[in-house]
């Protein structure tokens, strides 16, 4: 029928400016449009990721929160277009069933406008007023059909409209949604190659040889200590030898290097080694201070905390219970004029001296029975002193002292320090030692610790001391310190740190522990010797505690 065909067509371009029956829905071809966008860019992020040498895990952490951000608004598109395809399938329902009444609608409008003449109507009228009510009944007939016909075509054409809209909106959703299922991919192998990455640089470091250590470290300056498995300490539990075989596989202790000790002037220990490799006491004074000894008159008395005035050469001296009185005569005699130079200035000074650690250890009853050895050496140095100097001096240094440096039988460091140290020569008991109980004796309380060792999570926790403090970042046991400690998992969540630890690298250098290198299920976590020595003093369980005054040179070892 072309005169319908033509009226429709018409009634299509009528509909451009008429309202539509059916509910408006949103469009998102904008929204998807932005989308591509951050996916474009996205794409961009990650490619740099794959080109860096070691993507840092919180970057690609960020990148998947920003993929799972768009696939979650994609969903949600995805299901708004659902709900759009299910608009458009009933409103071509509603069309199916106003079919009928378009095809009468339009049969009747196309026979009206054959027959439905104006002319006819005038002639079949009987009078005006029936003239009138005829026109105005045919044209408020014809109106109505007009307007169903317009109604039903603009349905048609703005379902045809939408139906294209939705199609297209569904394509970029496909799109998008293939773009973002590849980048998951890249990404997810990012991370993949990211952690190999870090196996694979720790396996190479774990295979690094001794001999290649030594060649870095020799070049770097620093060295990575090793040690035999010797006792080198005054209890089985605090030694390497008790560690290695008897604590459980994966755990860590720490070793000292000395002990109670500031580390300046002489070790007394090194004093005997020196003196048992060959050297005499003037060699050994200026070993340690730099200065030989030269004759003071030293007659007269000294004031002691406690014991009033006393000779000073004659019982001060004689009572001086800071060296065994076994030990070789020349260490005996080093012994000597440092104590008598340590006391001199307190004398000249007319000073009081105490008797403890703070000052020299004055025995009363050795004084009254000193040793004949001892009585020798003081006898021997009567009234040489060192000029210009304090002379310090503590048990163990642990291979290395102010202001000599290395106290080594070659004069340096290395991973075999400790081997060539004169203080191992000396025999002591403090050079590289695990320290738990209480104060200096072996049968020292422990606070409930059976032993000195860490499990990998009590090393965690020290780490996690080490980057978060405040208060109650103090030992969990309580039973010998009291307060109100962080659990491990408390301090863990307050530090953001890891409750674990798997292995530990500890880089020296000239008589300081330079870097403490810990893997943990967190990654890899660096921090200087220092920070580990305060962290490790502050919240290691029980008494256990690195013993050093103003440094931190120290070894940790994993079973």
């Amino acid at each position: 029928m072309p005169k319908l065909s033509v009226f429709l067509c018409l009634l299509f371009v009528v509909s451009l400016v008429l309202f539509s029956f059916l509910s408006p829905v949103k469009t998102y071809s904008d929204e998807l449009d932005d989308l591509n966008k951050q996916i474009s860019d996205l794409t961009s992020a990650l490619n740099q990721s794959v080109a860096a040498t070691k993507p840092l895990e919180s970057q690609l952490k960020s990148l998947e929160g920003q993929i799972l951000g768009i696939k979650t608004r994609v969903t949600t598109i995805e299901s708004d277009l659902v709900k759009k395809q299910n608009d458009i399938d009933q409103g071509y329902k509603n069309l199916d069933a106003k079919e009928d009444i378009l095809n009468k609608t339009v049969r009747d409008y196309y026979i009206k406008t054959y027959y439905d003449s104006p002319l006819a109507i005038f002639l079949s009228a009987g009078s005006a007023s029936e003239i009138t009510q005829l026109l105005a009944y045919q044209r408020a007939k014809t109106n109505q059909d007009k307007t169903i016909i317009t109604n039903i075509a603009l349905s048609i054409h703005d379902l045809e409209g939408r139906s294209d809209k939705l199609k297209s909106e569904q394509q970029k959703l496909i799109t998008i949604k293939s773009t973002l299922d590849e980048q998951s991919q890249k990404l997810d192998g990012i991370v993949k190659g990211a952690k190999a990455y870090q196996q694979e640089v720790s396996g190479k470091l774990a295979a690094l040889t001794a001999k290649q250590s030594e060649i870095l470290s020799a070049r770097s300056g620093d060295f990575t200590f090793t040690i035999g498995s010797g006792e080198l300490a005054d209890e089985y539990l605090s030694s390497i030898k008790g560690f290695r075989e008897q604590a459980p596989s994966g755990y860590f202790a720490v070793f000292s290097f000395g002990g109670y000790t500031h580390r300046k002037g002489m070790s007394q220990y090194g004093a005997r080694g020196r003196a048992q490799n060959g050297q005499n006491y003037r060699q050994i004074l200026n070993a340690y201070y730099g200065k030989e000894p030269v004759d003071k008159d030293t007659g007269g008395t000294i004031k002691v905390s406690g014991q009033g005035e006393m000779d000073f050469e004659g019982r001060y001296l004689l009572g001086i219970a800071e060296m065994p009185s076994s030990w070789h005569p020349e260490a005996l005699k080093a012994q000597a004029v440092a104590a008598r130079t340590y006391a001199y200035r307190y004398k000249v000074e007319n000073k009081e001296i105490c008797t403890t650690e703070a000052c020299q250890v004055f025995s009363s009853s050795k004084a009254d029975n000193a040793p004949d050895s001892w009585k020798q050496a003081v006898s021997d140095t009567r009234g040489q002193v060192l000029e210009d100097v304090v002379t310090y001096y503590a048990s163990t240094h642990g291979g290395f002292a102010s202001p000599i440096g290395w106290d080594t039988t070659d004069g340096s460091g290395g991973n075999s320090f400790v081997d060539k140290s004169f203080e191992k020569l000396g025999g002591s008991p403090w050079l590289y030692k695990a320290w738990w109980r209480q104060h200096y004796s072996n049968s020292g309380a422990t606070c409930g610790r059976s032993n000195p060792w860490l499990s990998p999570e009590e090393m965690a926790d020290i780490i996690n001391a080490s980057r978060f403090r405040d208060e109650r970042v103090v030992p969990l046991t309580t039973s010998c310190w009291g307060g109100n400690p962080y659990s491990m998992d408390e301090l863990r969540q307050k530090a953001n740190g890891p409750s674990t630890v798997s292995s530990v690298s500890v880089s020296q250098g000239n008589g300081t522990t330079n870097e403490v290198i810990f893997q943990t299920n967190i990654g890899e976590i660096r921090m200087s010797g220092s920070a580990f020595k305060e962290a490790f003093n502050l919240r290691a369980p029980g008494y256990t505690r690195i013993p050093q005054t103003g440094f931190a040179f120290f070894n940790i070892e994993k079973k």
